[in-house]
């Protein structure tokens, strides 16, 4: 897995017509032509509810679900990665168009530049497993943490797909209990559910 500049910095900054909060609204100051946005963000419809994708010069950041609270999630942004915060689509074209091609069971695994700021340590090592996990498939707790390299890691195992900051993407959805229970999701157990069903079909 690595990490690629992918993500196109070329965008018109749409206006603010919905009166949104504060730092939706913010101005880029100090942006130039080469870096005019620390997170660009759109929100894309879906079968588990919209999603907010975000992504950074690097690539894609984060990926949200409704019940996160999509300001809180902006705010965490802002305050994690820069204050240049910005409803801006185009960036996100290439993420949104992979989404929506997965929930129509065309596409069966991602193809973008990634950017994993908001992990480290072991909790990024079991992220970067996930991807190995195939397309309609599951993997216990155990056997990923085992793949991580920490085979009695097991409860950090499941922290680190509790904090998965780009669920769908990166599948910790395809990580289940050993007793063959479902296990916790970051967008709740009835999106873990669809997601399972539709790789299912």
């Amino acid at each position: 897995m690595n990490e690629r500049d992918t993500v196109s910095t070329s965008f018109t900054d749409p206006a603010d017509k919905d009166g949104t909060t504060p730092h939706r609204r913010r101005p880029v100051t100090g942006a130039s032509d080469e870096d005019p946005f620390d997170v660009a963000y759109r929100t894309v419809d879906s079968p588990v509810g919209p999603l907010l994708l975000a992504a950074t010069q690097r690539g894609l950041v984060r990926v949200a679900f409704e019940v996160e609270d999509f300001d809180r999630v902006l705010g965490t942004l802002a305050a994690r990665v820069g204050p240049r915060v910005l409803a801006a689509p185009a960036p996100l074209d290439a993420a949104a168009r992979q989404v929506e091609e997965y929930f129509t069971r065309r596409r069966t695994s991602f193809d973008l530049g990634i950017d994993l700021r908001l992990t480290s340590g072991f909790r990024r090592e079991v992220l970067t497993r996930l991807a190995e996990v195939p397309y309609g498939t599951t993997v216990g707790y155990a056997a990923l943490a085992t793949a991580a390299g920490s085979p009695r890691a097991v409860r950090a195992t499941g922290t680190a797909c509790a904090t998965n900051p780009l669920p769908v993407v990166l599948p910790c959805h395809r990580v289940v209990r050993s007793d063959g229970g479902i296990g916790g999701y970051i967008g709740g157990v009835d999106a873990k559910r669809v997601l399972l069903d539709l790789e299912a079909a």
